[in-house]
């Protein structure tokens, strides 16, 4: 009898630790095999639940866009425009908006069915592109009429020997229409760029604008995501406060590089139109192009230093003016002498 009771006593023993073994293996092979299965689906489920809000996202998005496609092809705009680039003499130009009484002198027009939400001075650096002019007048004027703008063309050009400055001219521009209206945006467009699309709004923002985002002769990529050369807006007070473009890039090249550091270095972020909005089409060349600045990559490096004592501030010329009937002809002979900087 005592001896049955140790063998029962041994057997309890022995079946408490063969449940708690067969728990715990249990609890293993649950946490090895099952739990991971339960943690996939969960995060399934979170992902699906992404996805659907996501789907969601683009199908108001997609709703907003074309709310406003809507509306904007009821103010005068529909999208896709035919750029053409056929050569026409200005004598041509000129008699063909010669039947547009509503604009005057400068190419200064606004519209008299509302109140333009911008006005806007286009500034256009210019050397040796005669044959480009007239094909930017045809095309750009009837885009900015269609966009209830009010505008006027400054057509600055550059004589003498040196090398062409764009960013100079682009401050000279800035200094002389603000003598003629109060202008409250600024574009600065290279005269061989056209705009594909005429939504493309030549308005200014909250923050600078990046026109010319994708052009032809670059595959219609970015170049690379600092870039803003080609077509971009600031509003004057944007403009004043970075100083303006820096005049000391002589030949091609780095200035719009230098502007992107005074924007950012001033606060600022540029913005790009969205989609296929920005694309640009460049008008062939038929002489040789400008010389490649080699100066450019010092210069950059010294963006911040340079930033407030090279500008708009420093800035001395002599300009001779002619006004025609689609824009103000600004020609100055520009030397380095004209931009004395400081040590920095």
């Amino acid at each position: 009898m005592p001896l049955f009771r140790k063998v029962l006593r041994v057997s309890n023993r022995s079946m408490l630790a063969f449940i708690f073994f067969f728990s715990f293996s249990s609890s293993c092979l649950y946490f090895i095999y099952v739990a991971p299965g339960i943690a996939n689906t969960y995060l399934f489920m979170v992902q699906a639940r992404g996805i659907m809000l996501r789907e969601n996202v683009k199908t108001i998005g997609h709703m907003i866009r074309l709310y406003t496609n809507k509306n904007t092809t009821l103010n005068g705009t529909g999208g896709l425009i035919d750029v053409n680039m056929s050569e026409i003499s200005f004598d041509e130009i000129q008699e063909l908006f010669s039947k547009d009484l509503d604009i005057k002198p400068g190419g200064h027009w606004k519209p008299k069915d509302c109140k333009p939400r911008w006005k806007v001075a286009i500034l256009i650096p210019f050397r040796n592109r005669h044959e480009h002019l007239p094909i930017f007048f045809r095309h750009l004027i009837p885009m900015l009429q269609k966009q209830r703008l009010e505008f006027a063309f400054y057509v600055v050009e550059q004589t003498g020997t040196q090398p062409f400055n764009r960013a100079m001219l682009f401050n000279v521009g800035f200094k002389e229409a603000m003598k003629d209206a109060v202008w409250d945006c600024i574009i600065f467009h290279d005269v061989d760029h056209l705009p594909e699309n005429d939504r493309n709004y030549y308005g200014c923002g909250e923050m600078p604008r990046h026109f010319a985002a994708k052009l032809d002769k670059y595959m219609y990529i970015l170049p690379y995501n600092e870039f803003f050369g080609g077509v971009s807006g600031l509003t004057v007070e944007q403009f004043r406060k970075i100083n303006g473009f820096p005049n000391a890039f002589w030949g091609w090249g780095g200035e719009d590089d230098d502007l992107w550091n005074r924007v950012h270095y001033a606060g600022y972020n540029v913005t790009r139109p969205e989609g296929d909005l920005g694309k640009y089409k460049s008008i062939p060349h038929h002489h040789r192009g400008e010389v490649q600045f080699l100066g450019r990559y010092k210069l950059l490096r010294y963006s911040r230093e340079r930033q407030y004592i090279d500008g708009l501030n420093n800035l001395i010329y002599t300009p001779k003016i002619l006004v025609s009937r689609l824009y103000k002809n600004i020609t100055v002979n520009l030397i380095p002498e004209l931009a004395p900087v400081r040590d920095y």
